[in-house]
């Protein structure tokens, strides 16, 4: 008598294949979904530090006001920072650049001696994939968001 082969029939592994591609399908979008939240998350955060900075640094620089640069604010990418007007340590050097977590972070002060104002604003590098929501803020601290385009003073507050 033949000794049957132990294993699986093709059958059988179709079924298997074609379960965790159904259980992928349902699974991929939740997990865009929430990595887009998790990016909105941070680039609010990202928005917050960067107001807070620009306060301590406002009075810290009385005679500069609000920084020139985002990257004013940064480290320098030194774990053992000096601060100065060009260098204050008060934010970390992934931040200074402009760029995290799916999100572009602009920075302008209002140009004048001592500054008195500034804006930043946060937008998703690519709409619908990093993020979906823009986010701006300026003097005094107040966090806005639009869902189609560059946030701006106008938008309702977070």
């Amino acid at each position: 008598m033949r000794k049957r082969q132990a294993g699986f029939s093709l059958i059988e592994l179709l079924i298997v294949v074609a379960i965790i591609l159904v259980i992928a399908a349902i699974a991929i979008p939740s997990f865009l979904s929430s990595r887009m939240a998790a990016n909105e998350s941070s680039a609010v955060a990202s928005v917050r530090s960067v107001s807070t900075a620009e306060t301590a640094y406002a009075a810290s620089y009385a005679a500069i006001g609000y920084s020139v640069a985002l990257t004013d604010l940064g480290d320098g990418g030194s774990s053992n920072c000096i601060a100065s007007t060009t260098q204050a340590c008060l934010i970390d050097s992934l931040l200074a650049s402009g760029i995290k977590s799916g999100y572009s972070i602009t920075y302008a002060n209002d140009g004048n001696t001592p500054s008195t104002g500034y804006t930043i604003h946060a937008d998703p590098l690519t709409r619908g994939q990093s993020g979906r929501r823009s986010f701006f803020s300026n003097q005094p601290g107040e966090i806005r968001y639009n869902l189609t385009a560059v946030a701006s003073i106008a938008d309702p507050v977070i």
